[in-house]
């Protein structure tokens, strides 16, 4: 069993999808396996992270722009790939440190994730994007 979410995200940010995959499972009688969940771009990632404190959000987004900022900032000299534009070199960067792709168990149809753990699609581009995240239920 499988689908697809699509998602319009606007600018780097956090966007916490438990939600949508918890009622896809729901929806399709989900059993124990396992749920793999990827995302199917290279200048985004996938993250398990807590949902309780927005701050924790903002301090993650704050430090991948610590460890890679924007190709224009002076530390970044060294980057040669500029094509499309000055956040896109960095938001590949961000998505080689963050995973792509995340393996859940679900145990009686409900994903085992911790009281205070969310999935997120860690969007790092500036502009406008339409996301597709694949997620499928392997029963096991």
């Amino acid at each position: 069993m499988r689908t697809v979410l699509t998602l319009a995200t606007h600018g780097p940010a956090c966007h916490e999808i438990t939600r949508e995959i918890a009622g896809w499972l729901r929806q399709v009688g989900a059993g124990e396996g396992v749920l793999t969940v990827f995302v199917r771009h290279t200048s985004c990632s996938l993250l398990i992270q807590e949902n309780a404190d927005p701050d924790v959000q903002r301090d993650l987004l704050g430090w991948l722009d610590r460890i890679a900022p924007l190709a224009d900032h002076p530390s970044m000299a060294w980057l040669t790939h500029r094509a499309e534009g000055p956040d896109d070199m960095p938001a590949h960067l961000k998505a080689a440190v963050l995973p792509v792709s995340l393996s859940i168990p679900v145990v009686g149809g409900r994903m085992a994730l911790g009281t205070w753990q969310g999935i997120y699609l860690v969007e790092h581009r500036r502009a406008p994007h339409r996301r597709e995240v694949l997620v499928k239920f392997q029963a096991g």
